[in-house]
C-alpha cells in the first residue's frame, strides 16, 4: 500500500487567466511534516487551499490515498485547516469555540466533553474551558485554533501561516511545540509560511516554490547544504553566489583561480552559479589563502561575527567566531566540501 497520502497530479490554477500554479506534481507522505515555503505570490497558499477544497484547480488531479477528490467539497475531505487569522468566535468560551465541529456532527455531549479535554491538555490548556476567548495572549488563542481543527481527528492538518501574528519569542517556542505536537499525534501536517528559519526547525520535508513552480523539494538538510539553484540558494539562508565555470567534474573556476569540488555532471566549460555559505570560508593569514582580500566591515551577530571581505572584485560575506579588525587584509581559504555547484537558470 503506497504511504502517500496526497498527490497533486499536473496541478494548474489561473486566476483571471494569470497562472498562480503551474504544473504542480507533488506526493505528501503519512506522518509527514511537509512545508510549502517561498515568497508572497509563489502560489503556496494556494496550493494549500487547493488541497483543503477551498479553491478548484484550473487543470490537474488531487489525489487523496489514491482517489480523485477534486468534486468533493471542504467539509467531507478528511482535513481541516489552521488560518493564520484564528478565526475564533467571539461570543463562543474556550469549550464552546472547540466543540463547534462536534456539536454540527451531532456528537453526544459526553464524548464531546471527553474530546474537548483531551485535545486541551494535548496543547496545554487544560482547566481554559470556560475562558473567554478574547481574553488569552495570541499564542493561546493560536492553540485554541488548533484544538479545534484537532478534535476533528483529521489524518491531514493544513496550517496557512499560524505563527505570523506572534512575537519573536513565542513564534519560535510555537515552533518546537508545533513540531513535538506532530510526532505525538502521528498525523500528517502541510504547513505553509515565507520564514526560511521556520521552515528548517520545523519540517521533514521542505517544498521551495517560486511564482507558481516548485524549485526544490528535499529535507532541510537537502535543501540548505545542496540547493539546486541560485534562487533556492538565497531564499533559504546566507550565501556567496559567484558565476563559474565548470572545466571538468570535481574541478570549477571562479573568482579568478580553480578550486577542487565535489561536483560532477555538467558540460565541460558549462556556465554555472557557485555558493558558498558564510560559515564555511575561513579566515587564514594572508599568505595561507586561497584568497586575498581586505576587512571592509566586522558586526557582532552575537553568537558569530559578520565580516565583509573585499577581494576579487566581489564582496564575501564571512561568518566566524572570530574576528578580524576592518582594513585588515586577510587570506579566505574555501574546502572541497564547502563548494557547491549549481546549473545557472535564467533569472
Amino acid at each position: 500500500m503506497s504511504q502517500h497520502i496526497i498527490e497533486l497530479v499536473n496541478i494548474s490554477k489561473k486566476f483571471d487567466g494569470s497562472e498562480a500554479l503551474k504544473k504542480i506534481n507533488l506526493y505528501i507522505r503519512k506522518n509527514e511534516f511537509l512545508t510549502l515555503l517561498g515568497p508572497s505570490g509563489c502560489g503556496k497558499t494556494t496550493t494549500l487551499r487547493i488541497i483543503a477544497g477551498f479553491e478548484q484547480p484550473t487543470t490537474g488531479e488531487i489525489l487523496f490515498e489514491g482517489k480523485n477528490i477534486n468534486s468533493l467539497p471542504p467539509y467531507k475531505r478528511r482535513v481541516n485547516t489552521v488560518f493564520q487569522k484564528y478565526a475564533l468566535f467571539p461570543h463562543m468560551n474556550v469549550f464552546e469555540n472547540i466543540a463547534f465541529g462536534l456539536k454540527i456532527k451531532k456528537m453526544a455531549q459526553d464524548e464531546i466533553e471527553r474530546k474537548v479535554k483531551s485535545v486541551l491538555n494535548l496543547v496545554n490548556l487544560t482547566g481554559y474551558e470556560k475562558r473567554d476567548v478574547e481574553s488569552l495572549s495570541g499564542g493561546q488563542q493560536q492553540r485554541i485554533a488548533i484544538a479545534r481543527a484537532l478534535v476533528n481527528e483529521p489524518e491531514v492538518l493544513l496550517l496557512d501561516e499560524p505563527l505570523g501574528a506572534l512575537d519573536l519569542k513565542l513564534r519560535k517556542g510555537m515552533q518546537l511545540e508545533l513540531k513535538n505536537m506532530q510526532r505525538r499525534l502521528g498525523i500528517t501536517f502541510i504547513y505553509v509560511t515565507h520564514d526560511q528559519e521556520e521552515a528548517l526547525t520545523m519540517s521533514d520535508t521542505i517544498v521551495v516554490m517560486r511564482e507558481g513552480v516548485i524549485q526544490q523539494i528535499g529535507t532541510p538538510q537537502d535543501i540548505y547544504n545542496e540547493p539546486k539553484n541560485s534562487f533556492v540558494a538565497e531564499f533559504i539562508g546566507e550565501s556567496n553566489i559567484i558565476s563559474g565555470t565548470m572545466v571538468r567534474d570535481y574541478l570549477v573556476d571562479f573568482a579568478g583561480r580553480e578550486f577542487t569540488c565535489l561536483d560532477k555532471g555538467f558540460a565541460p566549460q558549462e556556465k554555472v552559479d557557485v555558493v558558498v555559505r558564510p560559515e564555511d570560508i575561513r579566515m587564514v593569514p594572508e599568505n595561507e589563502g586561497m584568497i586575498v582580500g581586505d576587512v571592509k566591515s566586522v558586526i557582532f551577530k552575537g553568537v558569530h561575527y559578520e565580516s565583509i571581505v573585499s577581494a576579487r572584485e566581489m564582496q564575501w560575506k564571512i561568518h566566524s567566531t572570530t574576528m578580524e579588525p576592518v582594513n585588515n587584509r586577510v587570506g579566505l581559504s574555501i574546502g572541497p566540501n564547502d563548494i557547491h555547484v549549481m546549473k545557472r537558470v535564467a533569472q
